[in-house]
């Protein structure tokens, strides 16, 4: 059996437009890394995270520790993790941050422990990762974290998560403008009601979304990302937001929306040379306004979290 392992989790573009808290797309290129080792006694030691000292090492409270305490818990063991992060995800960037450190530490410790559960039985471990740090234990980070693609969440009572079909030619462009929108605070701001006409509308986009998806219909995909009940909340919170969806679409984006809780801002395209005009026009338009951003161009990661190197030493 591996004694030690190094792994990578994908960040993740969350909510994708009018599916909030249910749709998800994992990410090319982005996200956390996690070498993972067993332990010969039962504790569970996570080690100072570089670049990110305040983010907290005890695991009742880092979301890898959780997520692998929940797992534990399941098998009724006591084995322990020696764990060091490497965070290529700023929390609070709105693309799954702490999904990625959870969906890694899940994986790892899985994989270590001879694979008792499939990547679909690790989402629920996951999930404990992420009701650590928003207080509430959502699945549509962590889910295509784990499995890749474009997931649903179609029921959390009971968990059923479903990975839906996707056209190969849709690609992303995401902007971060650098600074911290919480996702607890970004809840905290939402209606609790809606009404009837308002959700039928989103009814409709939602059904739009996963119709022009497993088809390939690229027009019905773009015309499905609207959401009338979050984004007209959310993107208050985030400086240039109407801005950079007006040159999202003017570069020739299918749509633009909000990732996750923001404040990263995500737009969906046909072709990676769309992707990398809208990616000019979002970097030209936040250098313009002096806010400090990064730019990403992605495919969909078909993959998820996956094993980087089996680190030799075995038990």
């Amino acid at each position: 059996m591996e004694k030690k392992i190094k792994v990578f989790a994908p960040a993740t573009v969350a909510n994708v437009g009018p599916g909030f808290d249910i749709f998800g797309l994992a990410l090319e290129g982005i996200g956390d890394e996690l070498e993972v080792t067993l332990r010969d006694d039962s504790a569970i030691k996570i080690h100072p995270i570089e670049g990110y000292e305040n983010l907290p090492t005890d695991p009742d409270l880092n979301v890898a520790g959780v997520a692998i305490q929940a797992l534990l818990k399941e098998l009724d063991s006591q084995q322990g993790f020696e764990i060091v992060i490497r965070k290529r995800v700023m929390p609070g960037s709105g693309l799954g941050s702490s999904a990625s450190s959870s969906a890694a530490a899940a994986y790892a410790a899985n994989e270590l422990l001879g694979s008792p559960f499939s990547k679909k039985e690790l989402v629920r471990f996951a999930m404990e990762g992420e009701r650590a740090t928003s207080g509430k234990a959502h699945a549509d980070n962590v889910t295509p974290s784990l499995l890749g693609g474009f997931t649903l969440v179609r029921s959390y009572g009971p968990l059923d998560v479903v990975s839906i079909p996707y056209p190969k030619e849709l690609h992303i462009a995401v902007v971060h403008p650098q600074i911290e929108v919480k996702t607890a605070d970004s809840k905290r701001i939402l209606k609790r009601e809606v009404s009837l006409e308002m959700a039928i509308s989103q009814w409709g986009n939602v059904a739009g979304l996963v119709a022009g998806l497993a088809s390939g219909n690229f027009d019905l995909i773009g015309r499905s990302l609207e959401d009338h009940i979050v984004e007209p909340i959310r993107s208050v919170l985030i400086p240039g937001y109407a801005g950079a969806k007006h040159q999202a679409i003017a570069s020739g984006a299918l749509g633009c929306n909000i990732s996750g809780s923001g404040p990263s801002i995500f737009a969906l395209t046909e072709g990676k040379a769309t992707a990398e005009k809208v990616a000019r026009a979002f970097d030209e338009y936040y250098t313009d306004l002096g806010i400090d951003h990064k730019v990403y161009v992605s495919g969909i990661n078909a993959e998820g979290a996956k094993t980087i190197n089996k680190l030799a030493e075995k038990v």
